[in-house]
């Protein structure tokens, strides 16, 4: 299943970008640690792509710490980029991000010259709660739901510091299949987007092979973490189900509630730190992912050109 997700507002986001980069200084694009590529928007980087631009590996608190520095390196090997991590709930470090954005756009500051920056990000990435944070009050509405901020909103962080936020977007289509699974169990998808239990058992197969201990342990399951590793994806969802009492009658599981379980418990870290990608990863997906795109456009061509007829030769050569 290809999840995707572009409601109305999402189109309106990405007007209003167009139309503000212009007079913007730097851009912060806020990341989930947990997901940092899945979680970047490719169609953001079209629209800004000559800005400086700020990668902030938000929830960081959540992710792998040693996943979250291969990814702070993969970004600041970039150009005219930089990468921090943070949780956006803690004022010293979300404070590093006026600090940043200086030093990328160093002849910006001052009332003649002030700083301006536009800060995007996926939905329910915590650009609302970050904003709350910086400017020292409930500025932005918060909630544990893709989609809260749905207006473009002007933040007066200093007297030369004016920051935008945007409400959360994703994009029209997302190519990388992988990236959709996850963004779907981080909460950046709307619910009626997806289904809920194939989205667990996909979280459940990545996160027994990497992360095998920290499961058994969360839910009790009396196992080693090589025969966690080894479980069918079907049948840990099922075992997961039955300890945390998530049943049926005659002892069936109701796998969606098991489902809902083994996906909150990643949203909120009780399952442990986790990053559910390394930068090798999403290079081999993102390269798989342009691949088939690349043969659906060109089948899409050829079921077009055959619905049109060659043009009739000239009777006269």
């Amino acid at each position: 299943m290809a999840i995707q997700w572009f409601p109305g507002h999402m189109h309106l986001t990405k007007k209003a970008i167009g139309e503000r980069i212009k007079d913007i200084d730097v851009v912060i694009e806020l990341l989930d640690a947990r997901l940092p590529a899945s979680s970047a928007n490719p169609m953001l980087a079209e629209l800004t792509g000559h800005k400086p631009g700020l990668k902030v590996l938000n929830k960081q608190d959540l992710a792998d710490p040693e996943r979250t520095q291969q990814w702070l390196a993969h970004y600041n090997a970039l150009p005219d980029t930089r990468a921090i991590g943070l949780d956006a709930s803690q004022t010293t470090p979300a404070r590093q991000l006026v600090e940043a954005c200086h030093a990328l756009a160093p002849n910006r500051g001052g009332m003649a010259k002030p700083m301006r920056v536009l800060i995007c990000g996926i939905p329910n990435v915590g650009k609302s709660t970050l904003i709350n944070t910086l400017a020292g009050g409930r500025k932005a509405k918060t909630g544990d739901e893709a989609g809260i901020t749905k207006l473009e909103q002007r933040i007066t962080l200093a007297d030369d510091f004016y920051l935008w936020d945007t409400p959360g977007m994703l994009w029209p289509r997302i190519i990388v299949a992988k990236s959709g699974y996850n963004l779907a169990a981080s909460g950046a998808v709307g619910r009626n987007a997806f289904d809920d239990e194939e989205v667990a058992l996909e979280l459940l197969d990545y996160v027994k092979r990497h992360y095998a201990k920290g499961l058994a342990a969360r839910f009790k399951l009396d196992l080693d973490a090589a025969t966690v590793a080894d479980m069918q994806d079907e049948e840990l969802l099922d075992a997961i189900g039955r300890k945390r009492g998530a049943l049926l009658g005659k002892g069936r599981v109701n796998l969606q509630k098991a489902a809902e379980i083994v996906m909150h418990a990643f949203r909120d870290g009780s399952l442990g730190r986790i990053t559910l990608e390394t930068p090798e990863e999403f290079a081999a997906w993102l390269a798989e992912g342009e691949q088939l795109d690349a043969e659906r456009r060109a089948k899409k061509e050829a079921r077009s050109g055959k619905g049109k007829r060659a043009p009739a030769a000239d009777a006269g050569t």
